[in-house]
């Protein structure tokens, strides 16, 4: 087994003197340290304190750090964003060698550090261009080690810039992040979807929609996310017009407009027009004619839009409306994800915007289990007891995806929070099926919270608790990554699009075992906006609540990356999953 060395780290004052100074002490250096930093490839992270523990940043790498700083300090033209950062006393530079840096290696640990450092709460901005992400290399298989290693240095010379790796891991701003390395398949994706929008905006259509699919965890959102940077920082370029483009992320997900609007503001994807480059679409089409159409609108949870009139949406379907307003539309769905009634498709509805994509191969479905770190029997386990209804023997997991059932409610709230505990562990929460009552910006009559109850366990629903350190501001961070919320549960409206480590699903009474299989009981459902009748357009009202409840199951279901904990109220249901726990479910 190969050992892995520390990098070689050195901070100086980014400026002139600064770079005079390490030029000439660089002959006192220790020969191993010279030749790291002056004859090999190297990274470096310009940082400048814009206010007290509050940075800017900018990440590269090179084959020469003097030419390369000289050229930053005195030739901004090379680099516009950078003429952004001031060059005060406040600015330093860390130069990172390594005895394995090459060319491909740095970019990787450039790219990487990028990553990072765009989702430090102390970051402002990261002034950077766009990814480099590298493939196989002759030392890409020590790369995650090095990286580990040059961070724990960092840490060492400025802990707040470079927080713990784990806490910078669990934020959904890290999961969402454009800078995640793709696997082959997002890559194949991302470079036809890059190309079928270059071709489309050259043709000058108007409503060329390409459809992305895949079951949840399959990578969908990073996609997008990594397709949103590369479209705001490039696209422009390779059209023949290379005017500014128009290009909108659109989500009807409050907790994930707020990420996006995060990634955009930290990368400098704003929009120089009056309206955000990330906004909802309602606000998107009542400010947009389809007499002037934007150029490119990308929807993260297309399932999530609305097909009739709402509030101030006076339309009836988002999604063609969107189509109208933008020459190309690139649209996330995933059928089993549709929540409410007013999200729902109708079959042949649905069928034709399948087959609108595929008619011009514009049809992708994303087939790798990208969240759930687990063995594909365990996997199919989850899809066995959601699509089809059974409960099945657990499966043992040797990549220790842990399935466990608990007899108690309060039990399985007491092994997340030791979950939760361990910050290598990560974040892990307790969710719900929406069988209690809750009712928003609203106190119940004779308790002080709405609460998830069966037998002796309660515990309030999510965003009621008040955190303990007033210090902290929690408006911009997502519910799980708020630390009272431990105390709370979690509802498809607050974990839909986000990763828990480990989830305990109390599984409420509306989903019920009869007779050999998982039915679904609106009756005990409190989702009004599920078990309500929609108007069908022939003018027929149906129930679609077994429907939206599996959904609903589904979503909680597949949010746990590392463990899957359960317990279920109905009394046959939760007899079943523990025969299932010790392999005691008869098959056949």
């Amino acid at each position: 087994m190969v050992k892995i060395s520390k990098p070689v780290i050195h901070e100086i004052d980014y400026t002139v003197d600064g770079l005079k100074k390490f030029s000439e002490s660089a002959v006192n250096f220790k020969k191993k340290s010279r030749k790291y930093l002056l004859d090999y490839p190297t990274v470096y992270i310009i940082n400048n304190e814009a206010r007290e523990n509050t940075y800017n940043v900018y990440i590269g790498e090179t084959s020469n750090i003097k030419a390369r700083t000289n050229q930053h300090l005195l030739t901004n033209d090379i680099n516009r964003e950078l003429s952004r950062l001031p060059t005060t006393n406040s600015a330093s530079m860390f130069v990172i060698g390594h005895e394995y840096f090459n060319k491909s290696l740095t970019l990787d640990i450039e790219n990487k550090l990028m990553h990072y450092l765009s989702t430090v709460d102390q970051v402002d901005t990261v002034y950077n261009r766009r990814t480099n992400q590298q493939n196989k290399y002759y030392t890409s298989e020590y790369f995650e080690e090095i990286f580990s290693k040059v961070w724990q240095e960092l840490r060492k010379k400025n802990k707040i810039l470079f927080p713990l790796k784990s806490i910078i891991e669990d934020s959904a701003l890290f999961k969402a992040s454009p800078f995640h390395k793709l696997t082959r398949e997002q890559i194949d994706a991302k470079d036809k979807i890059y190309t079928k929008v270059i071709n489309s905006l050259e043709s000058d259509k108007v409503g060329e929609l390409i459809l992305v699919a895949g079951e949840a965890g399959s990578g969908k959102t990073v996609l997008m996310s990594s397709l949103f940077y590369d479209l705001k920082k490039e696209l422009a370029r390779e059209v023949e017009s290379k005017k500014e483009l128009k290009v909108h992320m659109i989500v009807n997900h409050d907790a994930q407009l707020t990420v996006y609007k995060q990634i955009a503001e930290k990368l400098g994807l704003t929009s120089k027009n009056n309206l955000e480059a990330v906004l909802k679409p309602t606000r998107f089409i009542n400010n947009i004619t389809n007499e002037d159409p934007v150029d490119v609108v990308i929807i993260d949870e297309a399932h999530l839009l609305w097909t009739q009139g709402k509030q101030a949406y006076r339309g009836k379907n988002q999604l063609h409306d969107l189509l109208e307003r933008a020459k190309v539309v690139i649209a996330v769905f995933d059928v089993n994800q549709i929540l409410t009634t007013e999200q729902y498709w109708e079959e042949d509805e649905l069928e034709k915007i399948k087959a609108m994509s595929k008619k011009n191969d514009n049809y992708i479905f994303l087939t790798n289990q990208m969240r759930i770190d687990a063995e594909e029997q365990t996997i199919d386990w989850i899809r066995n007891l959601v699509d089809n209804q059974i409960v099945l023997n657990i499966p043992n997991d040797d990549k220790g995806y842990e399935i466990k059932i608990f007899d108690d409610a309060e039990k399985m709230h007491n092994a997340i929070k030791e979950k939760s505990k361990n910050q290598e562990k990560g974040i892990s929460r307790v969710v719900a099926t929406f069988d209690w009552k809750y009712v928003d910006k609203r106190k119940p009559e004779n308790e002080e919270y709405w609460m998830v109850k069966d037998n002796d366990f309660k515990i309030p629903w999510n965003y009621q608790l008040k955190p303990k350190n007033k210090s902290v501001k929690y408006k911009d961070v997502s519910w799980a990554e708020q630390p009272h919320t431990i105390n709370e549960a979690g509802s498809t409206y607050t974990v839909q699009g986000f990763d828990l480590n480990y989830v305990g699903v109390v599984i409420g009474p509306s989903v019920k075992y009869r007779n050999g299989k998982i039915v679904f009981d609106k009756e005990e459902s409190e989702n009004r906006k599920a078990k309500q009748r929609r108007t069908l357009k022939d003018g027929s009202k149906e129930y679609l609540s077994d429907f939206l409840l599996k959904n609903e199951l589904n979503v909680l279901l597949t949010r746990g990356i590392h463990g899957l904990f359960l317990y279920a109220v109905d009394d046959q249901l939760q007899e079943a999953l523990l025969k299932a726990q010790k392999g005691e479910i008869k098959i056949g």
